[in-house]
């Protein structure tokens, strides 16, 4: 029997399928869809130290294999994720890993500190990556210095293992994947979504209220790949692999390119089953194929 169990640093999953950040919100969605416990961990929704509405509609547009969206991180904010939606997630039984988000350095650590003490968050995932916000989130992630310092700052403070999230819309992702080990990182998750705008051809303006948004699904895929595979050859720290993954073969990809994990997104709203799915087939393929682990193909598409 293969055992899904992965580690990325000091952090072990019970499978390699995590819900990606922003697609099942704080759980409540898909819990009554399938046993959540089936996840190697939940990424909660970008959380940010205050409460925070988001972009104007419209958020979302369809587009040839992918989704645009520009919510802007609407959440609740850290005191009322900390009274209202942790206890739920912990009663749930789901491993959380919480997506925190700033306008400064301060807010950063601030979040780091405070969820570092709460009972149930296994990690954070340090979101520096986020194309359609106006302030922070993508500001830190496009300087490999700017991140260092951020990283390390934010390193000082947490208790709980530290994922950095990193983003497409840069030059060169290997040189941002390297400041964040440098700072402290333990682990990366890569890559966030692609910056992009749908124009509506009857008003003959931008379909969405913030102009540009986000661009996820099987479109990005083979750009998040090639990213992986190049961070994961100039790297030491484990990746969690995330764009477009929607059944067995684009996990796989994603796998031999170098991440230990993947993270479906997208996928989600498409087919709320795809997590479940997912690990079903994953598991029956490292049986059929004699592996006991994933961890004997992570990387093997590396010359």
């Amino acid at each position: 029997m293969a055992d899904l169990k992965v580690r990325l640093g000091p952090l072990e999953l019970r499978t390699p399928v995590v819900a990606a950040s922003g697609t099942v919100g704080f759980g409540d969605e898909y819990s009554h869809l399938f046993d959540v416990n089936c996840l190697g961990a939940l990424v909660v929704k970008g959380l940010t130290l205050n409460p925070r509405a988001g972009n104007v509609p419209p958020r979302i547009a369809e587009t040839p294999a992918g989704l645009l969206n520009s919510i802007g991180l609407e959440n609740p904010g850290l005191d009322t994720f900390l009274s209202r939606e942790l206890p739920k997630l912990r009663g749930q039984g789901v491993p959380v890993i919480v997506n925190i988000a700033g306008e400064k350095e301060e807010d950063y650590i601030v979040l780091a500190e405070e969820l570092s003490k709460a009972e149930g968050i296994i990690a954070l995932e340090l979101n520096v990556s986020c194309p359609n916000v106006e302030k922070g989130g993508l500001s830190f992630g496009t300087s490999p210095d700017t991140l260092y310092e951020l990283v390390w700052k934010v390193r000082e403070t947490c208790r709980v293992p530290l994922i950095v999230k990193l983003s497409p819309n840069v030059t060169d992702i290997v040189e941002l994947a390297q400041a964040a080990q440098k700072g402290g990182a333990d682990a990366l998750s890569l890559i966030n979504t692609i910056k992009g705008m749908v124009i509506d051809i009857h008003s003959m303006r931008p379909l969405l209220g913030n102009i540009s948004g986000g661009l996820s699904g099987p479109a990005i895929r083979p750009v998040a790949v090639r990213m992986v595979y190049e961070v994961f050859s100039r790297t030491k720290i484990p990746i969690i692999g995330m764009g477009g993954i929607m059944y067995l073969e684009d996990a796989l990809q994603f796998i031999l390119a170098g991440a230990s994990a993947v993270a479906v997104g997208t996928g989600n709203f498409v087919d709320p089953y795809t997590i479940p799915q997912l690990v079903s087939s994953l598991k029956s393929f490292l049986e059929e194929k004699g592996y006991n682990s994933l961890e004997p193909l992570v990387g093997v598409a590396i010359d």
